[in-house]
């Protein structure tokens, strides 16, 4: 079967899609990409995106209207991935703009702004979106869902193998290994907490937004980060709260920053940048540290994923803090990096088809097994 994902995340930069032949058996299908596109968004759309997600209040008529711009860019993007039409399904994410984590007086909560019906009218095919409502419905928080399907798309080894994405949010997947006394152990998964979300801001508002991102890290190479100033940010609440956890850019965005650059006081954007990229890496190694103090797993390889493993600063970071892990690029198992969680959601969207449920129970908490998405036909 033949399936189109497409999916737009947290750092609001664009939308990737993937075109993807599945195969076999869907826990452990035969897998082959076919086509990958990806998309910028325009530098206004992706302002209004991060801006709404960061409080901004806009009328009815505007939210309307950003809900069509995205769901039209996400059709011209699938067209441009699979111009033929040939995919049986189109899963797609649509754009997170809010994320509201299980709390104990609150249900968590996710908004993902897509017009399904019209993408699928637009397109003529059938799609699959809304994949975190039911989740959250049963007591989940809604994320991360990637970690529902890791195994399926990686398989186990001989040990634990962890897949780490570092998109605007850091999230890991503890994969258990295909033999020994753990082998009956189930997958886990959980957000760490901010990977590229405060690095971009902290370079857009130091550049005047003429960077967007700090490209291989190397503005971060050139500073000097302040280690003492990290471990006390690693001592928040949040990093020690035990899976399943999420977050998103309404905990650690612009006002967590504001608050961190408080605390360094008047220094280059170079240490700040610094800083900012070994706390990611440091948030991933506390997390990993705590995983074998607790439960001991110990991993004997990190795959990593998401735009932040193009940035080598934080790359070296994470290997230099992660020791003892084998820690690599997901491309080098043939996995394009960028397109992983496209690549995710077309899983999710083939399974709807087939029926297969999940249960997501030690990776967001919820209640019972799931059919991931929403099944819309033109």
């Amino acid at each position: 079967m033949r399936v189109l994902g497409l999916m737009s995340g947290t750092s609001a930069d664009g939308i990737d899609a993937v075109l993807v032949e599945f195969k076999g058996d869907p826990s452990k299908p035969k897998w082959k990409i076919l086509n990958t596109c990806s998309y910028q968004y325009p530098s206004s759309t992706r302002k209004k995106i991060v801006q709404v997600g960061q409080g901004l209040k806009i009328n009815s008529k505007n939210w309307l209207e950003l809900s069509e711009e995205i769901t039209e860019l996400n059709a011209l993007v699938a067209r441009n991935c699979d111009p033929e039409s040939t995919a049986d399904v189109v899963g797609c994410h649509g754009q997170t703009l809010f994320h509201r984590s299980v709390e104990r007086s609150k249900k968590g909560g996710s908004l993902q702004i897509l017009l399904g019906p019209l993408l699928a009218n637009i397109l003529d095919q059938s799609v699959i979106y809304d994949f975190r409502s039911k989740d959250i419905a049963a007591g989940g928080q809604g994320a991360p869902l990637v970690a529902l399907v890791d195994e399926a798309l990686f398989g186990r080894l001989y040990g634990w193998r962890g897949v780490l994405n570092l998109g605007g949010i850091a999230n890991l997947t503890i994969i258990p290994p295909k033999t020994g006394i753990d082998k009956t152990s189930e997958c886990l998964g959980w957000d760490c907490g901010p990977a590229n979300s405060l690095i971009d801001l902290a370079i857009q508002e130091s550049t005047n937004s003429s960077l967007m991102f700090d490209q291989n890290g190397s503005m971060a190479t050139l500073g000097i980060p302040k280690l003492e100033v990290i471990k006390k940010w690693l001592r928040d609440p949040f990093f020690h709260l035990e899976p399943p956890r999420s977050t998103g850019r309404e905990q650690f965005g612009y006002q967590y920053l504001q608050e961190r650059k408080k605390e360094l006081g008047d220094i280059s954007k170079e240490d700040l940048l610094s800083t900012l990229t070994t706390f990611t890496a440091s948030i991933v190694s506390q997390d990993l540290d705590n995983l074998f103090r607790f439960k001991n797993i110990r991993l004997i390889e990190l795959l990593v994923a998401g735009g932040g493993s193009r940035n080598s600063f934080l790359m070296r970071q994470i290997q230099k803090k992660c020791r003892g892990c084998h820690v690599r690029q997901i491309n080098e198992i043939g996995i394009p990096s960028q397109f992983r969680e496209a690549l995710v959601f077309a899983t999710l969207s083939w399974w709807n088809l087939l029926g297969k449920k999940v249960n997501p129970k030690f990776v967001t908490g919820a209640n019972k097994s799931i059919l991931y998405g929403v099944r819309v036909d033109p």
